[in-house]
């Protein structure tokens, strides 16, 4: 009987596909993620891997599983995992794209709207303080209408999130390496710029692209200075594609109005500097955490599991190797 192990729960249905499979299913239900050599120590003898993202998965990992041959990742991204050399292993690689779209794309345009009305602040407030009363004055925020929104990386994501700004009567800017089609744009109400226009012009700036050694640090003290003092940023892609020092700095000199986070550069850590200022909303990375996503995503990669067990092609391979025949 072939194992898989999952380094951390997901959703039951997905465990009874792989039993029903006739494989032996180890799951690690630590509180805590899955320390390095306890994933070494359980993978050894293991066929397949599913494993979240905050799971890594490095040569060394793939070299103390010689048996292995998918490596089904939980999550759209995969740069927790050593894709070229799990290639050079003749190990397949596999996410669980689109899912997460929806999800995604809703709790963006809830930062969104949380930033810029002060939501969570004004929620802190109640809890503690009070407030003495209407007053036309008291705790200003921002409408949406007629603000200029940046989305940078005009994938799935980042269009789902146009399509739901569009309703609040904003100006759209994006840019990426390609343009989309003209009805396309139309569709969503986009205008294509390139990054120097779009991050001088936007009141919202909005993160939806993919961490590569290309994106790394993409946003740092040079995009902040020519940002608009008013401007906001929204980050649900990845953390590294910001430099955090830069970005804290940006706020605490008031270069720019806000920014907030559901990932982050160290994460699970959160810099000290972000939890003490008022104009940041912070969220524990929960971008397609919804029971229609997990579940979605639990499917794809039990699924994925099971066809390579049966010899057969998984969905969504991202570095190339096919099924051992």
């Amino acid at each position: 009987m072939e194992k898989v192990l999952i380094t951390g729960e997901v959703p039951e249905h997905a465990q009874k596909m792989l039993e029903s499979a006739g494989l032996n299913v180890d799951v690690f239900t630590g509180e805590k993620l899955i320390e390095k050599a306890t994933l070494m120590e359980r993978s050894q003898d293991a066929s397949f891997l599913i494993t979240p993202l905050s799971t890594k998965v490095d040569a060394e990992v793939i070299d103390h599983a010689p048996k292995l041959k998918l490596i089904a990742n939980f999550g759209a991204g995969f740069n927790n995992i050593d894709t070229d050399y799990a290639k050079s292993k003749g190990i397949m690689v596999t996410n669980t794209p689109f899912v997460s779209t929806v999800s995604t794309a809703e709790v963006t345009v809830g930062l969104i709207i949380s930033l810029t009305h002060r939501i969570p602040e004004g929620d802190h407030l109640m809890r503690t303080t009070g407030f003495n009363g209407w007053a036309p004055l008291f705790f200003l925020g921002h409408e949406l209408s007629n603000k200029v929104l940046g989305i940078i990386g005009m994938g799935q994501i980042g269009q789902a999130v146009a399509e739901r700004m569009k309703a609040f009567g904003v100006h759209i800017l994006y840019t990426q390496h390609h343009r989309l089609s003209l009805q396309r744009e139309n569709e969503l109400g986009a205008e294509y710029v390139e990054m120097d226009k779009l991050i001088e012009s936007s009141d919202i700036i909005s993160l939806h692209l993919p961490l590569s050694d290309k994106t790394h640090h993409m946003i740092s003290a040079n995009e902040f200075k020519h940002m608009k003092k008013n401007a906001i940023l929204i980050n649900a892609a990845r953390g590294p594609i910001i430099d955090e020092d830069a970005l804290l700095s940006a706020l605490l000199n008031h270069e720019i109005a806000g920014a907030a986070l559901d990932v982050y550069e160290n994460e699970p850590v959160v810099a000290d500097g972000f939890k003490k200022l008022k104009n940041v909303v912070l969220t524990p990375h929960i971008g397609n955490a919804t029971f229609e996503a997990r579940n979605a995503m639990a499917e794809i990669v039990a699924s994925n599991v099971v066809a390579s067990l049966q010899n057969k092609e998984p969905k969504y391979i991202v570095n190339g190797v096919q099924t051992r025949a």
